[in-house]
């Protein structure tokens, strides 16, 4: 008997959403029977360019989720749209996948995280570079004890976002884009969680933006985000969003045992080691989204909703990240350490 395949809704016409696209697709359980724009011939367009059928155009959630075939929803939409769309889905008893960032405000946190428990469903937030080859063997790593316990982190996401980007015109606005954490730095700070996977309970922060702020960005642009654990280790995230560079990544854990620095590792449990071995993988240094692994990530989401089980990845997890970020902003803002939770 041929097993029905799992109905999947994309919300979004943008860079994001056709990776998602392509990623269910490639999944041989799941099929896109919807799609969500503000334009109905933008979807109907998205649907013909990836050879979607049957699949509606929406222009309205309640007309996308009137197809009770739809279990998950991928929403790729702009920020400020995520928390009320993700709620909206969570409450119809569909599986989400949202972008980050998941919300903008502390209160959006708590509400999209009590909407997720209470209907009791499946969610996932887009920290895509968990399933990254490079965070993988560090994961690995760090499991296998090779450096001790890390008592000092270091990650930081160096880019640019600029008129070149297609979301610009919104991003750069205070009430659409954040901050220069929620809307590009939060993926550091995850993975500076991911990695260490102790709890943040202080954070303090400066920021700034260039005197030509070039970008016409409204928020600051660049901010450095200390973070202290709960068990005393510290760690560090530097932003920027306007950096005339070529985006980087770069990672630095200390351990009791040794050290990691983006794919080199050196540790004391290898006698003899007296250089740092370099370990082949793919690096994150790359802001271009086609180059993200959505597809090991959606394949991950779609095995949760099968089989039943939590993400690691999921809405619970995702609020002390964006805590992280409301936080840095504060604590920038008023000169002052801000203890997490927040009130």
């Amino acid at each position: 008997m041929i097993t029905p395949k799992i109905g999947v809704a994309v919300l979004g016409t943008g860079w994001v959403a056709g990776e998602h696209i392509r990623a269910f697709q490639r999944n041989p359980y799941t099929e896109v029977r919807g799609i969500l724009s503000r334009e109905r011939a933008r979807a109907e367009a998205r649907i013909r360019e990836y050879g979607l059928g049957p699949c509606r155009a929406a222009t309205s959630m309640k007309e996308l989720l009137e197809d009770d075939y739809i279990r998950i929803v991928s929403i790729g939409t702009p920020h400020q749209f995520h928390t009320p769309q993700a709620i909206e889905c969570a409450e119809r008893g569909r599986h989400v996948l949202i972008e980050k960032p998941m919300s903008l405000t502390l209160a959006e946190v708590r509400a999209l995280n009590a909407a997720v428990e209470r209907a009791g469903v499946k969610s996932l937030v887009s920290f895509v570079l968990r399933w990254n080859p490079l965070f993988e063997n560090i994961k690995a790593m760090l499991a296998q004890d090779l450096i001790g316990p890390v008592f000092m982190g270091e990650v930081d996401y160096l880019s640019t976002i600029g008129p070149s980007y297609g979301g610009h015109s919104w991003i750069r606005q205070k009430q659409y884009g954040g901050n220069n954490l929620l809307t590009a730095g939060c993926h550091a700070v995850d993975a500076l969680r991911w990695f260490i996977r102790r709890n943040v309970v202080e954070v303090f922060s400066y920021a700034n933006r260039s005197p030509a702020n070039r970008c016409g960005i409204e928020y600051d642009t660049n901010s450095f985000t200390l973070l202290r654990f709960d068990d005393g280790a510290i760690g560090k995230v530097g932003c920027t969003i306007e950096g005339s560079m070529p985006y980087t990544f770069p990672i630095t854990l200390l351990g009791e045992a040794g050290s990691i620095r983006n794919n080199q590792v050196f540790t004391s449990r290898w006698p003899g080691q007296n250089g740092w071995a370099t370990i082949p993988a793919i690096l994150p240094d790359t802001a271009e989204v086609s180059h993200h692994p959505f597809v090991t990530e959606i394949d991950h989401f779609v095995d949760c909703v099968r089989n039943n089980h939590e993400s690691h990845c999921n809405v619970a997890d995702a609020v002390e990240t964006h805590e992280i970020c409301l936080a840095s902003e504060i604590s920038a803002r008023e000169g002052r350490p801000v203890r997490l939770p927040l009130d």
